[in-house]
């Protein structure tokens, strides 16, 4: 890994002061002196800020109105020092607001170490829970914590723990253990704050669990034993459950039932199932219900009040992402929605749910002179191999010319039905304003068109994912955005088996690609138990213990189908202690294409020795990993000049 790092450097040594120029660049679009939109939960307004020069957040809250004096809860800065890679999750505060807790990995492999804060003392406890997970839920007598733990090898989530404050961890009560390896469990706190749950998920269902969080001594109660492709989930409003269920309905739909009358013969509709609108959650209040759904590809947030007549929010462009905020208060007519687009930074609204008026939080800041109204957005459609019309969201600078002389960038996902919508990156502007064209392809195996969407693109339908992909370039090049010479491809872990399949099916579609930590040795993976996330995921893959899910996966596999064929440039990397898609994938992937290809075109790997799935942290360093590939890419297009 350190002789292809030094090979790296090597080959990329003439760019190296447009890569640090490129960095501060697109450093420079960024407020150092910045803080999130701040939200109301339990008489405190929760925000965190960033100061000048410094990488990691301050975790801070102000009691009762935004006026009052600061609390730093946790100053990650000071925390940090000493420390290559620090991450701080799920800062959560006890219900009587004087304990912290926050989870903290040191490597990026995503195992924690839990600790808690005394915030009205200052004082760190010295309960210490190591090698966890972050998902951790406080009960409401402000000293019982429930966590999850991890399997050591495969890091599945498969134990909730109890943990009282002042406890020796060693001592802590096992409180449910999920035995089938397929299976996942999660623990979390109702909005309502009434119930503590504990869930257990596969890709094809669901189970979940309930206990008073006032007595979390309590047993905890199935809601609904699992069944094959039922999933589900509960949420507690007043004296019902709410359910979100794909019960007799693919796209989703939200049922109610009386606390304790669990049986589905006591369920009744809320929201309908309907063929043409994918449900995906819901925010309850007192006198309203949010609904988040899907619609021909693009999000829409509805307001229905209890009593009284349901209503749509307007978003007004071709393209964009809108969804939920932070709504901790049931008993408030303000819903916090974030709306974003490929021109419009992230900005977060209240909504008055009565009057219909928005008010404006926050918008992220960019700096650097940016204008929106200096770009387009587009939404195109490209027709795929079976007919199938595939949405692409678009942006480029205005003025641009449609001759086929255009450099793409077209980044794509698809897996496990997550949607990529049309949202706002300040770091794409450095392509963009040099003439790029990003695209954000919704191909088939995310969820942008509906639930089919994604059953269209996983098992044996797989390969739908790769040939849409590949249709989209082919539109692109036919529209005249541009050309096989100009053309580019990017994405990351089951996007990077996306770029490992197309530029073993069509190499000659592209001129380079970016594979970021990719998950390129399907069939081996799938066959190895002991690695991270095999057992969960054999229904969005397929066992290739069975010999049908076995050839179909060996026949698309990036590693098991390299060829002895010209392939584009390619700059693939990952990080060393990723326990998502381990680091071994993406080296003997690099090692056969150097074996096989006939091209002499460049293929880097690109190692982070000090980081996992989600590369470097620290608020600037990820940029750097950033300005690296746009600076492969840029120099590719020949767009490089040392001080641009």
């Amino acid at each position: 890994l350190k002789a292809e790092n030094d090979y790296t450097d090597q080959v990329m040594a003439h760019t190296k002061k447009f890569e640090e120029a490129l960095f501060e660049e697109i450093k420079g679009r960024i407020k150092e002196d910045d803080a999130s939109a701040p939200y109301r939960d339990n008489g405190y307004w929760y925000y965190t800020r960033y100061e000048e020069g410094f990488e990691y957040p301050l975790h801070c809250r102000r009691k009762g109105t935004m006026d009052a004096a600061e609390e730093v809860m946790l100053n990650v800065n000071d925390m940090a020092r000493g420390h290559e890679y620090y991450a701080v999750r799920a800062v959560k505060v006890s219900e009587n607001n004087d304990i912290v807790s926050y989870a903290v990995d040191t490597t990026g492999r995503r195992v924690y170490a839990l600790h808690f804060k005394n915030l009205a003392t200052g004082v760190t406890l010295p309960d210490v829970i190591e090698k966890v997970t972050a998902n951790s839920a406080w009960a409401n007598d402000n000293k019982t914590f429930f966590y999850a733990k991890q399997d050591e090898i495969t890091l599945r989530y498969y134990r909730i723990y109890r943990h009282t404050l002042g406890d020796d961890p060693s001592n802590d009560e096992l409180v449910f253990e999920e035995k089938d390896d397929t299976f996942s469990c999660y623990v979390w706190k109702t909005k309502s704050k009434k119930y503590l749950m504990i869930g257990s998920y596969q890709t094809l269902s669901s189970e979940i669990r309930y206990a008073d969080a006032g007595k979390p001594a309590g047993k905890f109660t199935v809601f609904l034993p699992r069944e094959r492709d039922h999933e589900y989930e509960i949420d507690h409003f007043k004296d019902k459950f709410y359910i979100y269920t794909n019960y007799q309905a693919k796209n989703f739909r939200l049922m109610e039932t009386k606390v304790g009358r669990n049986a589905k013969a006591n369920w009744k509709d809320v929201i309908p199932h309907r063929e043409d609108i994918l449900l995906e959650s819901t925010e309850l209040f007192n006198d309203f219900l949010a609904v988040k759904e899907r619609r021909g590809g693009l999000t829409q947030i509805q307001i229905r009040p209890w009593k009284g007549e349901a209503h749509y929010l307007e978003f007004g462009e071709p393209a964009y992402d809108a969804g939920f905020g932070e709504n901790h208060d049931m008993d408030s007519d303000l819903m916090r929605f974030v709306y974003t687009s490929m021109t419009t930074p992230t900005t977060d609204y209240d909504y008055n749910m009565n009057t219909r008026e928005k008010t404006l939080i926050k918008r992220e800041e960019v700096l650097g002179g940016f204008d929106s109204d200096d770009y387009v957005t587009e939404r195109l459609f490209a027709t795929a191999d079976d007919g199938t019309q595939i949405p692409m969201s678009v942006c480029y600078k205005k003025g641009l010319q449609k001759n086929g002389g255009n450099p793409v960038l077209l980044y794509g996902y698809g897996s496990y039905g997550y949607s990529m919508d049309a949202n706002f990156r300040s770091y794409r502007f450095s392509l963009i304003d040099r003439g790029f064209i990003y695209v954000i392809t919704h191909i088939r195996g995310g969820q942008e068109m509906g639930r089919q969407w994604y059953e269209d693109g996983k098992l044996f339908n797989k390969k739908n994912t790769f040939t849409d992909f590949i249709a989209c370039g082919k539109h692109l090049i036919a529209e005249d955005y541009t050309s096989s010479e100009k053309l580019y491809a990017y994405g990351g872990s089951a996007g990077g088996l996306l770029i490992g399949a197309v530029v073993n099916m069509a190499p000659e579609l592209f001129d380079g690609a970016v594979a970021a930590v990719p998950f390129v040795d399907v069939i081996t993976t799938m066959l190895d138990e002991s690695i991270p996330l095999t057992t969960g995921e054999y229904d969005e893959w397929g066992d290739p213990n069975e010999k049908e899910y076995y050839d179909y996966i060996l026949s698309y596999s990036p590693y098991d189908n390299v060829a002895a064929q010209d392939y584009p440039h390619l700059l693939i990397t990952t990080g060393l202690h990723d326990s998502q898609v381990q680091y071994w994938e993406p080296a003997k992937w690099v090692a056969r294409l150097r074996a096989l290809k006939t091209d002499n075109n460049r293929l880097l790997l690109k190692t982070n020795m000090e980081a996992g799935h989600g590369g470097a942290s620290g608020r600037f360093k990820r940029y750097k990993e950033i300005a690296f590939d746009y600076t492969f890419l840029l120099d590719l297009a020949g767009l490089t000049r040392d001080g641009v």
